[in-house]
């Protein structure tokens, strides 16, 4: 039934894309504001009472619903494991993006691309040059695609096998989401525990998606040089996770996702191990490499629902 709930669902995202301040992602903003504004008192204990709270809560909750649905109805367990990933699983929650930048610059238009990298991205990209531009793009577009559909994939999975249902789903989007709100911000908070609980249990739980991810595009892209890239160099492209996806991302479709350092010397162009600089092709490239990635393992993953069956 897994297989049957996350291919229904990326239809019916696909038909029907879920806006960004639809009710449930407000809702559980909401909760995630007020778990911290109750229980950040600034010490390191509290910082990981308010974490698993904000995070095991609404995971439980949708354990919970499903066993009880399940009981019921087998239909009704999957209607709902169904909606659950509709909400935390899809590409239109952020390609919509991506389509706008890559339109602008088709049609030759790329302050208007830069206008719509910086109202995605929320940062004044008004003076950044076409390569750094493609760059950015190309870089967000890929982690985006690993946050919500590849991590989103395997985590709900893992939770699927050990009887939970859907929690899996939930945990990896709340947590990819207070790792990115529980940030410092201009008045000081939340506070500085609250801040290395969300980093820390976010880069404990993206460790084995990130490379989930990385192993997919290294098998539909350039297997060789995506795995030479994330083994030798993914540190450069990003700290943690990120730099693994980036690594590999750069190897598959053979783009140079890392800016020129000004001091070291230009890459020799006749270096057939040298990758280009970005161009409005590789944007293409990364929407093919995102979708045989998709199709790889949803293969993979209606295979060993066949052989259980």
């Amino acid at each position: 039934m897994g297989f049957l709930a996350i291919l229904l669902a990326l239809l019916i995202e696909q038909a029907r894309p879920l806006s960004f301040d639809n009710p449930v992602h407000a809702g559980l903003r909401a909760w995630g504001r007020g778990v911290r504004r109750n229980l950040d008192a600034g010490q390191s204990s509290h910082g990981w009472l308010a974490w698993l709270l904000a995070v095991g809560v609404p995971a439980a909750l949708a354990a919970l619903i499903y066993h009880a649905l399940w009981e019921l109805s087998g239909v009704l367990a999957l209607v709902w494991t169904v909606a659950v990933l509709y909400v935390t699983l899809g590409f239109r929650q952020f390609s919509h993006h991506f389509s706008e930048i890559r339109r602008s610059l088709e049609d030759g238009d790329e302050r208007g691309a830069r206008e719509q990298l910086a109202r995605w991205l929320r940062v004044d990209a008004s003076a950044l040059p076409r390569t750094e531009l493609l760059r950015q793009v190309i870089e967000h577009s890929v982690l985006a695609a690993h946050r919500h559909v590849f991590g989103v994939f395997v985590c709900f999975l893992v939770f699927w096998v050990i009887g939970l249902g859907p929690a899996g789903a939930v945990f990896y989007r709340l947590a990819e989401y207070l790792s990115r709100n529980w940030r410092e911000r201009p008045d000081g908070t939340p506070s500085e525990s609250l801040r290395r609980a969300a980093a820390t249990a976010w880069r404990w739980i993206d460790h084995v998606p990130a490379r989930v991810t990385a192993l997919g595009f290294a098998v539909v892209g350039n297997f060789e040089e995506a795995v030479a890239s994330w083994r030798a160099d993914a540190e450069r492209f990003a700290p943690g996770s990120d730099g693994v996806v980036l690594a590999a991302t750069s190897g598959a479709i053979n783009v140079r996702l890392t800016p020129q350092d000004p001091a070291a010397p230009p890459p020799d162009e006749t270096d057939p191990g040298a990758r280009p600089e970005p161009q409005l092709a590789h944007l293409g490239s990364v929407v093919g490499l995102v979708w045989r990635a998709v199709v790889l393992w949803m293969l993979l993953l209606a295979l060993l629902t066949l052989a259980r069956v």
